[in-house]
């Protein structure tokens, strides 16, 4: 069957508009738009139909009133849908977009119609049509650009409604923080006994702790950026009883869903530091893509520890039992402080080197230089035999971390 073939059966459904027969053969030439297709189809057929005398073709080419029978005329109003994209749109900071639609279920149906019914396998879908065709217009409105792999916000197209709705990707910021005082998880943790809705335990305010590294970052961002919410993304965590410090811990923060884009970052940085009181700082924010959030996560950094330590052994006994400790894989079954919410398994990790910095009579100072995810403090006390080789184990007597500080990350 050839392309005027197919384009008779199309005709012969009934009355089409220029754009929705072109729709479909747009996947047969280039630098052409569906409309122009479909005039060019018409001009040509019309030219058959007057040299053969065609008096029914003439006809149908000859109608120009009333509806598309596929998209109810859904072509003459591109510009009002750019319209109302743009005015969508006002209220947000960006640099690029996406148009996106949702079509009806008569419009739908009207598409499967007419493929079924031609056999074209050259079309394209009338959503992707809309959607180029609205996107062009408001481009050239707005002097933003079309994204079609990573746009920072999708305006969709809600046929049904007559409305556009806004789909705003999350602005991504890296840093690191220090955490310089005890006490403070990284993130919300809610109150184990409430779930997070409040009660007598935790003062009815959902909360296990009041702050966290996250909650002390959280409003500044939001005020900055006019976000709904934001999510804290870290490379690991310290304990809450930890301190993070020398050059911090790296972290990502997400704003949800934000109205602004071009953020200061140096006056951010300032703002949560200057709020902080001292009990948090954070380093070096910058702009990133979302993929950073999965490598941070996935990234296998090494730790180097200080942790203050009770004893009730002898100088020379210590370094011993740290020499041995020194270079060795380390196994370690889930520490049972942690079983209630992670999972009983066996880890092994390695100790790259230790260092006795301080020693007194009954306690000491060690600085461990280790693979992450190793469990510093079952590996001085033991865990009740969980981990081994532990200092305690190795001592033959009681060894407990009583101050610990997370001193290198990655």
């Amino acid at each position: 069957m050839t392309i005027l073939d197919t384009a008779r059966k199309i005709l012969n459904e009934g009355l089409i508009c220029d754009h929705c027969l072109g729709r479909q053969f747009a996947k047969l030439s280039t630098g052409l738009s569906n409309d122009q297709r479909g005039k060019a189809l018409k001009l040509v057929l019309a030219m058959e139909a007057g040299a053969q005398k065609d008096e029914t073709l003439q006809e149908k080419l000859a109608k120009s009133a009333g509806k598309c029978w596929v998209c109810n005329n859904l072509f003459e109003h591109l510009d009002s849908w750019a319209q109302k994209t743009i005015t969508a749109l006002s209220d947000y900071e960006y640099e690029n977009f996406l148009v996106g639609t949702k079509v009806t279920g008569l419009l739908a149906e009207n598409e499967e119609i007419v493929w079924a019914e031609s056999g074209t396998t050259f079309a394209e879908p009338l959503k992707t049509e809309l959607n180029r065709e609205v996107g062009k217009r408001v481009e050239k409105l707005t002097g933003k650009r079309a994204n079609l792999k990573k746009p920072q916000i999708v305006a969709l197209l809600d046929l049904e409604n007559d409305n556009v709705g806004l789909e705003v990707n999350s602005l991504y910021i890296y840093g690191r923080y220090r955490k310089l005082v005890r006490g403070i998880p990284q993130t919300r943790w809610p109150c184990r006994e409430c779930g997070g809705k409040g009660c007598e335990r935790c003062g009815n305010t959902g909360k296990m702790y009041q702050e966290s590294v996250d909650e002390l970052i959280k409003p500044h961002l939001i005020t900055a950026a006019r976000c709904e919410d934001t999510a804290f993304h870290g490379a690991g965590r310290e304990d809450i009883d930890a301190l993070m410090l020398g050059e911090g811990r790296p972290f990502v923060v997400e704003a949800k869903k934000p109205h602004i884009r071009k953020i200061d970052l140096d006056t951010l940085e300032s703002g949560i530091n200057n709020k902080a009181e001292g009990k948090i700082e954070v380093l070096g924010l910058k702009f990133v893509e979302s993929e950073t959030v999965e490598q941070l996560k996935s990234m296998k950094a090494n730790k180097v520890y200080r942790l203050k330590i009770e004893h009730s052994t002898t100088e020379e006994k210590l370094k011993s039992s740290l020499d041995i400790i020194s270079g060795t894989l380390i196994k370690q079954n889930t520490p049972t402080r942690v079983l209630h919410r992670r999972a009983n398994l066996e880890r092994v990790r390695k100790v790259h080197s230790t260092e006795l910095e301080s020693f007194d009579t009954n306690t000491a100072v060690l600085v461990i230089d280790c693979e992450g995810g190793l469990y510093v403090k079952e590996l001085v006390s033991g865990d009740n035999g969980r981990t081994v080789p532990s200092v305690a184990a190795l001592l033959g007597c009681g060894a407990k971390v009583i101050e610990l500080e997370v001193i290198k990350v990655g």
